[in-house]
């Protein structure tokens, strides 16, 4: 069966970033150079740039590099196995600004999975193969204690994420302070 992939490119202020598609869904989305890049492209693949999905995701990053949540995800497919995408689905909850440690993750799946414990050493390995880096927010997962540990883009990278999530989030509550304020 043939199967084309697409991708796109777009400029961050953290380097370029390789955006993938399968012309519906973003399928992958990497820093350029990261580890693990393209780690799920098939070999035929074009560049679109004007896929919808690549809009979308475009948009998306114009407005987290901006500082402010998105309050929208693009359109996913993430390929992986059923216990990796657990973990990214995970990820996905996990508010803007906020962060969980690979430990509390596995807790999570250990309740979810009615079992006394689960390996934190198993999540960090799906977190690190994340194939849709930042809308899928792996740069949320700390160490124990908050501790920066791993990300595949560069522990640099990450913790420029956090602080920009961070006055993002300060920006919002000073925005909503003035607007309550002013009533």
């Amino acid at each position: 069966m043939f199967f084309m992939e697409y991708i796109s490119h777009y400029y961050s202020p953290l380097g370029g970033i390789t955006l993938a598609s399968d012309g519906k869904s973003l399928t992958g989305l990497w820093f350029d150079g990261q580890k693990h890049f393209g780690s799920t492209l098939e070999s035929i693949s074009e560049t679109n740039d004007d896929l919808p999905i690549f809009r979308d995701t475009r948009l998306w990053l114009d407005i987290y590099f901006k500082g402010k949540d998105p309050l929208f995800t693009p359109k996913l497919n993430a390929k992986g196995t059923e216990f990796r995408k657990h973990v990214w689905t995970i990820l996905l909850g996990i508010p803007y600004g906020e962060t969980m440690t690979y430990g509390e993750i596995a807790c999570k799946i250990a309740e979810e999975r009615n079992k006394p414990s689960f390996s934190a050493q198993a999540v960090g390995g799906a977190v690190g193969h994340n194939p849709i880096s930042l809308i899928i927010p792996c740069h949320r997962v700390v160490g124990y204690e908050g501790n920066l540990t791993g990300y595949a883009g560069g522990i640099e990278r990450k913790r420029y994420l956090l602080r920009n999530e961070e006055r993002g989030k300060r920006n919002e509550a000073k925005r909503l302070s003035v607007g309550r304020a002013k009533r």
